[in-house]
């Protein structure tokens, strides 16, 4: 699998059983590269393995990170995100951390260098029974893929920038990065994305490109995901920090919340947001 360039355009999607016919479908947004989701339904077998890394190849489509995500998880505001969501919630942690060794597991067989998902909203206390419980399950994924020389990519969002950057320095893993996706700091209303990035940026080894709107209801909700260029995050000063940081990635565009179909059209629209930002 090719190294990509910096700055390079790609797009988070999730596998299909018909890998082929849903890169084909990606590369028409313009992207060229990319990051995996796989979702809990997906069975991650050495078939289904075998089939994406021979269209990868074909396609010469690389993939940076290999996403996990679990049955059972739902994003429709802040309380059921903290009893849905990552590895906060006791009553699936030994099922979720079987989950994420195979999603490891299944980046290897591909080639891919970099696992990630959501631990969930650790909380700010790091003497809290449930950061200890979460402090050792990424640990001990941390070591699992290293295992594999990953980078296990924690995504923001969920929490202030600073917390994060704690939560990271508790792990004390060198494997242990950050995927900084600058919507979900607004739509969790946890901070100023650009300002986050210059307190996480040495962290930093992916990024989604993703727009949203501050929540405008009461306590607890989210705020409102948007097409890229049209939600509260400002591309072009996005961009901009990321150059002055150093960041040498890509920018995987993500769209969210809506049809396969509109995502492809949303993702194309995110391409001309990027290229006008980049210019």
């Amino acid at each position: 699998m090719r190294a990509v360039h910096e700055m390079e355009l790609g797009a988070m999607f999730w596998a299909t059983t018909t890998p082929a016919e849903t890169l084909r479908a990606i590369k028409e947004t313009g992207v060229t590269c990319g990051q995996l989701g796989l979702d809990g339904g997906i069975e991650l077998s050495d078939e289904l393995a075998a089939g994406w890394k021979a269209a990868l190849a074909a396609e010469d489509f690389p993939i940076v990170t290999c996403f996990a995500a679990y049955n059972g998880e739902e994003y429709p505001d802040i309380p059921t995100v903290v009893d849905t969501v990552g590895f906060i919630p006791a009553r699936f942690r030994a099922e979720r951390m079987a989950r994420t060794r195979a999603v490891s597991d299944f980046a290897a067989k591909l080639g891919v260098g970099a696992i990630g998902l959501h631990i969930g909203c650790v909380p700010d206390s790091d003497t809290h029974p449930d950061y200890l419980a979460v402090l050792g399950m990424v640990r001990e994924i941390a070591d699992h893929a290293a295992g594999h020389g990953q980078i296990f990519a924690l995504e923001t969002g969920q929490e202030p920038a600073k917390e994060l950057r704690h939560f990271l320095a508790d792990v004390k893993r060198p494997n242990v990065r950050i995927n900084f996706d600058p919507a979900n700091m607004i739509l969790y209303g946890s901070g100023d994305p650009i300002e986050a990035l210059g307190v996480l940026g040495d962290l930093v080894v992916s990024v989604h490109a993703k727009d949203g709107l501050w929540p405008a209801g009461g306590p607890g909700s989210l705020g409102v995901e948007k097409v890229l260029g049209t939600g509260d995050v400002g591309m072009r000063r996005f961009v901009t920090k990321l150059r002055e940081i150093g960041y040498k990635g890509p920018l995987c565009i993500e769209r969210e919340g809506t049809t396969w179909e509109q995502k492809l059209i949303d993702i194309k629209a995110g391409v001309a947001e990027l290229k006008d930002a980049l210019a």
